[in-house]
C-alpha cells in the first residue's frame, strides 16, 4: 500500500479523461494482446534441467486498434503451436482431453504479439497451480488486461504440466523432493520476473519501454500458486496486493498487505482443512481484506478447466459435495468468471489504481445464492 495512493489518483485522472470508469465485471476498454518471453535466471541452477533456471513467460496487455488486424491467439500457442504430441500426451493423461479438439473451441480474446498500447499500466504476476501450467487462466488474464493492466504468467519450470523450453521439453515432477523444491522455487520466480519486468521497462525490450507502472504492482495465484504469491508478498515489499485463491499459505509475516481470497465451499482437493486455512489467512489479516467464498464451487471453478474438460469434477459438471455428501452441480462457467473477474478486477482498481468508485461493486454480495462475502478494513 506504500505508494499506490498519490500515484494512482494521477493515473486515475488521466484514464478517466480517455475512458469512462468500467463496470468490474465486464469486459474493459482496451483490446488485449499476448506474447510469450524466456526469462533465465543465472542465480539459480534449476535442479530439473541442471542450467540456470529457464522460465516460459506469457504476457498480456492493452494493445492498439491497429493490434486487432494481426493473428488471433490460439491455445496451441502455448504449446509451441501444437506441433509435439509429447503436449496432447500431457493433456490426456492430466485433464482427459485432447489438445487438438480442444485447441479448436478454446474462448479467447487476445491477439498475438500485437504492439503494445501506449500509455503505462500497473503490474499484475499470476501463479499457476501444483501441475497446472501458464494457460490456465487465459479468462482471467485477458480481463485484467483489458481493464488496463500488464498480465505476467510465468511456467514454474517441473511444477508445471508440461513447458517447452528451446526445444525440449520439461514435465511435471510431483515427488516429495521436487513439490519440497518447487515450494522454494516458486515465490523466488515471481520475484524474479519482477526484476526482469523492471529491466524490459527500462528498455530491455524496446515494445514495453516505458509501459510498466513498477510502482503498482499486485499479484494473484490459483492453488500451489495462491500459496506462491502469499509467500511472494511476505518476501517482496513492491508487491502491493494479493489474490490467493484455492488456497494460501500456513505461515506469514506481512499481515497488512491489502488481500482478496477467493475459495470454493466444495473444494475436494484442499477439502475442508485447506478452506479452514483460508478462512483463518483472512481472519488474521490486518490490512484491507475480503474473503468471497463460492458455496456451489470445486478446486478448478477458477480455472480454465470449464474449457478443457467441461465434466472434470470438483469445480466443473456434476459431483459430490463434501460437506454432506449430497449431488452438487457446480457453478457454470459463464457465472463463475463473471463473479471472479468482477470481484477481483474491483479489488485491483481500488487498491492499484485507487479507484474509490469500485467499492460499491466490493461491498456488494452480487449473487448470494453462490457467494458468501465477507469484508474487513
Amino acid at each position: 500500500m506504500k505508494r499506490y495512493i498519490i500515484i494512482s489518483m494521477v493515473f486515475l485522472s488521466i484514464s478517466c479523461s480517455i475512458f469512462a470508469t468500467p463496470a468490474p465485471d465486464q469486459l474493459g476498454p482496451y483490446a488485449v494482446g499476448v506474447t510469450t518471453m524466456r526469462m533465465e535466471d543465472p542465480a539459480r541452477l534449476d535442479p530439473g534441467t541442471q542450467q540456470p533456471r529457464p522460465l516460459m513467460v506469457e504476457v498480456w496487455y492493452p494493445t492498439t486498434h491497429l493490434g486487432t488486424q494481426g493473428r488471433k491467439n490460439t491455445l496451441n500457442d502455448f504449446f509451441l503451436g501444437g506441433g509435439h504430441p509429447e503436449f496432447s500426451m500431457a493433456l490426456a493423461l492430466a485433464f482427459q482431453s485432447d489438445l487438438e479438439s480442444v485447441n479448436k473451441t478454446f474462448k479467447t480474446i487476445s491477439y498475438r504479439d500485437a504492439p503494445v498500447f501506449e500509455g503505462v499500466f500497473p503490474l499484475v504476476l499470476f501463479s499457476h497451480g501444483n501441475g497446472g501450467m501458464r494457460s490456465q487462466n487465459v479468462f482471467w488474464c485477458e480481463h485484467l488486461a483489458s481493464h488496463g493492466y500488464i498480465v505476467v504468467v510465468p511456467d514454474h519450470t517441473t511444477n508445471c504440466l508440461t513447458t517447452g523450453l528451446a526445444g525440449e521439453i520439461i514435465f511435471f515432477s510431483d515427488s516429495k523432493e521436487a513439490r519440497a523444491q518447487a515450494a522454494k522455487d516458486r515465490p523466488l520466480d515471481l520475484i524474479f520476473i519482477l526484476d526482469e519486468m523492471d529491466k524490459i521497462n527500462r528498455g530491455a525490450d524496446s515494445r514495453f519501454r516505458g509501459r510498466i507502472d513498477m510502482e503498482l504492482i499486485a499479484a494473484a495465484g490459483h492453488s500451489f500458486g495462491g500459496y506462491t504469491v502469499a509467500a511472494a508478498a511476505d518476501l517482496e515489499p513492491r508487491i502491493d496486493a494479493i489474490i490467493p485463491m484455492a488456497a494460501v499459505g500456513n505461515d506469514r509475516s506481512r499481515y497488512d498487505c491489502p488481500v482478496m481470497i477467493l475459495m470454493a465451499t466444495e473444494d475436494d482437493t484442499i477439502k475442508e482443512k485447506g478452506n479452514v486455512v483460508m478462512r483463518k489467512y483472512y481472519a488474521d489479516s490486518e490490512g484491507p481484506r475480503y474473503l468471497v467464498e463460492f458455496l456451489n464451487a470445486g478446486h478448478y471453478s477458477f480455472t480454465e478447466m470449464y474449457q478443457f474438460n467441461p465434466n472434470y469434477g470438483d469445480g466443473c459438471g456434476k459431483g459430490k459435495r463434501i460437506t454432506d455428501g449430497t449431488d452438487l452441480t457446480y457453478i457454470g462457467m459463464e457465472k463463475a468468471f463473471r463473479l471472479i473477474n468482477g470481484y477481483t478486477t474491483a479489488f485491483l482498481g481500488k487498491y492499484i489504481k485507487g479507484i474509490r468508485t469500485y467499492d460499491a461493486y466490493l461491498n456488494t454480495n452480487h449473487d448470494p445464492d453462490e457467494i458468501q462475502l465477507k469484508t474487513g478494513r
